[in-house]
């Protein structure tokens, strides 16, 4: 296959919804039809001991939760197809967004009964800033939910798209009978027994067809005739541009658990979603089919395997081929690298692979090397935009509650703020130190792995921030910067990048600060030109 045929052949893609929906579940049932996996293992189903493929942590066992974001790959219907999981949970937010930069479409999971929820509207307006193709997956068809109709109303308003349905639900619930695949034109039927197999579909190209009536009863047929007109009436046809642009989303109604829907969604899927796109660096647009190599890191996973102490650094390749064995430039410390066993993956399993093309990702063995945001070149200098750090919403000290330990302590906080799983503060006045996150939960596994991968115990204190402020002035050697830092000297810390903070312990503060110092500018993300 010719380079540019693997580029069209790939698409990388992540899922993303409120915890709970379904979404690693849905990922799972993708793996099945993909034929990448045998049995499908349900996070929540504790008579299944299997766990989900694609949650490998042990303390996502123990909650039924995924904590990081995992990458899975397969074939199906020549197409290879990435898939980025990622965490629901509130707390991993950070996690999630970092992987959006990485991924060219998105398929949102959407809980029937519940409808749009908070973190879906915060996760689905980063993609809408980027442009990012979305498809939406109404999950959960065999439970009492809300009309569809309604929630596809409930989508457009509360996240802001205009969506076009691709498939629709005949009955919910207790009178679910099936599915007709607008895209397909034809009837998929739902029986409830067949958690197994994978349903026949019929084939309806005319949808007044009397033997409508036979398959699926009076009632829903004439309930199904009038919805299809009311959906012709009010809904855009689909158009796949105006997908691509990011203005139009199609809707696909199913269930994952019943392995419902998902057919249709993955055939539609590889027809109509993005192969890899272009991505803007700091200097220039870099287009997928340039054969000079280009990636970044947006993600660094520590201690995969924890009898051997590995990191890895996921790496999306953007441009070019990346080549076992061959230097790359790592351009924010201007040095080679090569790596002798880049890994592809398939949830827990890892292979070594000798080429990987635009779209796919690699995880590359780590020694320190690697922060989040890094670029790998041929010896270009640039590095690629948008992978900021948010300012956090939780503070504690962290104290060392082992002092024999204190060396694998500093060891361990290292690793995992590299990973991006918290930030951590220095203050400047005491040197202590300061750990904040998006969500409280991160506290709880941040301990865990300490202990579990470091060997080193630590407690936390309470710190009152409310949140913390990078700090640029316009003159660093001005009088009004040194009467800001001689008074707020006790709330002045570094990142781990050495950038000067503000941690402001109220909203009323950070007003205060910044009308008495109009030329300290605060910014609550890191990233900031």
């Amino acid at each position: 296959m010719s380079f540019l045929e693997e580029i069209q052949r790939r698409r990388t893609f992540g899922i993303i919804s409120h915890p709970d929906a379904g979404k690693t579940t849905l990922t799972e049932k993708l793996l099945l039809f993909g034929g990448a996996i045998q049995e499908a293992g349900a996070v929540k189903n504790n008579k299944i001991k299997k766990g989900a493929t694609s949650d490998f942590m042990e303390i996502e066992r123990q909650r039924g939760i995924s904590v990081a974001t995992s990458v899975l790959a397969f074939n199906y219907k020549d197409k290879k197809i990435n898939i980025l999981d990622t965490p629901g949970h509130k707390d991993f937010a950070e996690d999630t967004f970092r992987t959006l930069t990485a991924v060219d479409s998105v398929i949102v999971v959407i809980d029937v009964a519940k409808g749009v929820e908070e973190q879906t509207e915060k996760l689905v307006e980063v993609c809408r800033m980027r442009k990012i193709p979305i498809i939406v997956f109404i999950n959960k068809l065999d439970r009492e939910g809300k009309d569809a109709f309604d929630l596809m109303d409930e989508v457009e308003q509360k996240l802001k798209l205009a969506v076009t349905p691709l498939s629709f639900p005949i009955g919910m619930g207790y009178d679910f009978k099936g599915i007709y695949n607008i895209w397909e034109q034809n009837i998929n039927l739902f029986s409830s027994d067949s958690r197994k197999n994978i349903e026949e579909t019929v084939s309806f190209s005319d949808i007044n067809n009397p033997e409508l009536e036979k398959i699926i009863g009076d009632k829903p047929a004439q309930n199904l005739r009038e919805d299809l007109e009311l959906i012709s009436e009010v809904y855009p046809p689909f158009d796949r541009e105006a997908y691509l642009d990011g203005t139009l989303q199609p809707v696909f109604f199913g269930s994952a658990l019943n392995n419902f829907g998902v057919r249709e969604l993955l055939d539609c899927f590889v027809q109509i979603a993005p192969s890899p796109r272009a991505k803007e660096s700091e200097t220039r647009l870099v287009r997928p089919e340039e054969t000079k190599m280009a990636g970044f890191v947006f993600k660094i996973h520590a201690n995969m395997d924890p009898k051997h102490r590995d990191r890895l650094a996921f790496i999306k390749i953007v441009s070019g081929t990346f080549e076992r064995n061959k230097p790359y430039t790592h351009v924010r410390l201007n040095k080679p690298l090569k790596f002798s066993s880049p890994n592809a993956f398939f949830a827990e399993k890892k292979e070594i692979v000798d080429i990987s093309y635009p779209g796919d990702i690699v995880g590359l063995h780590d020694t320190g090397n690697f922060k989040i945001g890094d670029t790998l070149t041929e010896g270009e200098m640039m590095s690629f935009k948008g992978i900021p750090s948010f300012s956090p919403e939780h503070f504690r000290y962290i104290n060392n509650a082992d002092p024999m330990k204190s060396k694998q302590l500093d060891k361990g906080i290292d690793q995992l703020m590299d990973e991006g799983v918290a930030q951590l503060f220095t203050l400047e006045m005491n040197n202590r130190k300061i750990i904040g996150t998006v969500g409280a939960l991160q506290y709880e596994v941040i301990q865990y792995r300490l202990e579990h991968e470091y060997g080193a115990k630590c407690s936390y204190e309470n710190f009152p921030v409310h949140k913390a402020c990078w700090v640029k002035p316009e003159d660093p050697k001005s009088e009004e910067f040194r009467e800001f830092k001689r008074i707020k000297q006790k709330f002045l810390a570094h990142d781990k990048y050495n950038q000067l903070v503000f941690l402001a312990d109220s909203e009323f503060t950070i007003q205060m600060t910044q009308s008495k110092f109009p030329n300290v500018k605060l910014f609550f993300t890191s990233e900031f030109d």
